[in-house]
């Protein structure tokens, strides 16, 4: 054990998942939240149930990890909703959900890991957006998605420099279509390979490791990683 603890939004499944065991692996205690997630049988992982857009649920993810494990080290904002709709077909309840699950969800528990960690002098916060929001497919209309991932990926660079007087970096990992069961393959089959150099989709591990990449980089804040094929590169 290295005495370390990560918070981790959309822990049930997916990235979310591969993000909880990939910080295991590395000897971290996790506290994992989201909207239905099972309690662990591993002791060193902490499940909280409830919705992140909740400020109450973020309370309680960040009052539970301080009560079991006495500090948090990293908060990894994976939760977000992704919804493919042309732009004047999106209703006001499509609009609340993207908003509430990627952006509010991001604010009211960053907001309070932040205050944790600045007393420390020292902390890492890592947003999971999406390259949606640098690079429009006309094939998959998501404005929704790019308003709410930009959000995200400003909110990175502005609280970057906020906070590194303090020690903490915030950064961020821009996947492209990831295989996940939310993506299943005919999800992204009508991509066939040509935006994307090394193929249309990527694996969750390719996240966790660009996740803990950045984990183990001090001296890197205020970055977007990119990790979508070469997909942005080719835009």
């Amino acid at each position: 054990m290295t005495g370390k603890v990560a918070v981790i939004t959309g822990a049930s499944h997916g990235i979310g998942a591969s993000l909880v065991a990939g910080y295991r692996g590395r000897g971290w205690a996790v506290a994992a939240t989201d909207h239905a997630i099972k309690p662990s049988e591993d002791p060193e992982v902490l499940t909280v149930e409830g919705g992140i857009a909740d400020p109450a649920t973020a309370e309680r993810i960040t009052g539970a990890a301080l009560d079991r494990f006495g500090r948090i080290d990293t908060l990894v904002n994976n939760a977000g909703v992704f919804i493919a709709k042309p732009f004047t077909e999106y209703t006001a309840a499509d609009y609340a959900r993207v908003v509430e699950a990627t952006l509010t969800g991001f604010f009211w528990v960053t907001q309070r890991a932040i205050a944790e960690m600045a007393v420390r002098y020292g902390g890492h916060v890592v947003n999971v957006t999406g390259t949606l929001a640098e690079v429009a497919d006309s094939g998959t209309p998501a404005v929704l998605a790019a308003l709410a991932k930009g959000g995200l990926a400003a909110a990175t660079r502005s609280l970057a420099i906020e906070y590194a007087a303090y020690g903490i970096r915030v950064n961020a990992v821009f996947p492209g279509v990831i295989q996940t069961p939310a993506h299943p393959p005919d999800s992204y089959e009508h991509l066939g390979g040509r935006h994307v150099p090394l193929g249309p989709a990527g694996q969750t591990s390719s996240i966790l490791d660009g996740v803990l990449f950045l984990e183990s980089s001090p001296y890197i804040t205020g970055e977007i990683l990119h990790i979508d094929g070469g997909q942005t590169a080719g835009h």
